[in-house]
């Protein structure tokens, strides 16, 4: 299984923010649309960065007033992605290595989708569980 996959069942809609907006307002977008992070674009879908709810809580342990420095501030500049063509037990393994649970998807550096650790774990337990079926319905024939 894929990555282009898993986004033909979520969908390759992606929140983003640009790199002037403050915390506070990424932490408005984060808790209403309840998602862990917000990629940073400019011109519309180059990846500049991303910036989740880990960045926020280390920049405001410092002080509530973090909320109002710009997203550029926290965010992560060296975003991993994948690409659509990407297995599932690649992405899993570079997520699990690198700490982080969301993953961007990019086509020529260009934003197409976003992967979450969760997505992930969802694909790779229906993975398997069909292969359990199959393996069953194999034997049941036998």
């Amino acid at each position: 299984m894929t990555v282009a996959a898993i986004l033909a069942g979520k969908g390759r809609d992606v929140l983003t923010t640009g790199t002037s907006r403050t915390l506070a307002e990424a932490v408005e977008v984060l808790a209403s649309r309840r998602v862990g992070a917000l990629v940073v674009v400019e011109g519309g879908d180059r990846i500049v960065g991303i910036v989740s709810e880990r960045d926020i809580v280390r920049a405001i342990a410092g002080g509530a007033d973090a909320l109002d420095q710009q997203v550029s501030s926290v965010m992560t500049r060296n975003v991993m992605t994948c690409s659509d063509g990407e297995t599932i037990d690649s992405v899993m393994s570079r997520m699990t290595r690198g700490r982080f649970r969301h993953l961007p998807v990019a086509e020529n550096g260009r934003l197409t989708g976003i992967i979450s650790i969760g997505d992930v774990v969802k694909a790779r337990i229906e993975q398997v569980e069909r292969e359990a079926e199959e393996m069953r319905a194999y034997i049941a024939t036998a």
